[in-house]
């Protein structure tokens, strides 16, 4: 399997124009295009019946209690964990490609709908939806792409991988509002196959400057 993008080189940093976030010109942050990137792909194996895409930043900070505080810095040896910004399930293997802004186009508060998609997939919800569970104006439902916006004073770079799955069944078994971790527990015994692409994203204005 190959996995390629013509919007930034794996493991180069991602445009900001792919993020939630970004910095804006008055040195705070601010919400972003959020464009979902051009991927493509080739050499899928043999018995390949549907395909899973999803995206996810390792680097998260597993407490939040430093997280945005203009004082200080979320410390590069706190425990991380994942955080999924895009899960789509039941791609038709005569898929070769997303276009940039195909699946995304601006930050929706509150979430973009699903979980029916565009080439007759499904979406998943992203990690938003939680982070954004306490907040009377933007808590709902997730679905979809929605790209970076790390901690604006976290001391690591984080890290985003795109993985593209080739599952040997049509539809993979996950109903309704099925989370990035369902997904990972509902296709471990079909993946044929796997191929990841990764960018890097800071909006650590130190960090950024280097």
């Amino acid at each position: 399997m190959k996995l390629w993008s013509d919007s930034w080189a794996n493991g180069e940093p991602i445009p900001p124009r792919y993020a939630a976030g970004r910095l804006d010109d008055a040195g705070g942050v601010g919400f972003s295009d959020n464009l979902n990137p051009h991927l493509a792909w080739s050499d899928l194996p043999a018995g390949t019946q549907s395909l899973v895409l999803v995206c996810h930043d390792f680097d998260v900070p597993s407490k939040g209690d430093d997280v945005n505080q203009p004082d200080r810095e979320v410390p590069a040896d706190l425990p991380r964990v994942d955080f999924f910004h895009w899960v789509l399930v039941d791609l038709p293997p005569s898929l070769t490609q997303i276009a940039e802004g195909e699946f995304s186009r601006g930050f929706t508060a509150r979430g973009k709908p699903g979980p029916a998609t565009l080439h007759g997939a499904r979406h998943g919800l992203n990690d938003y939806t939680g982070w954004f569970a306490g907040n009377a104006e933007m808590a709902g439902q997730y679905f979809g792409y929605d790209g970076p916006f790390p901690p604006f004073n976290d001391s690591l770079v984080h890290h985003y991988v795109f993985t593209l799955y080739a599952l040997d069944v049509e539809r993979l078994p996950v109903e309704g509002a099925f989370t990035g971790q369902q997904v990972r527990e509902a296709m471990a015994p079909h993946v044929l196959g796997e191929v990841m692409h990764s960018g890097t994203y800071t909006l650590n204005k130190r960090l950024a400057a280097a």
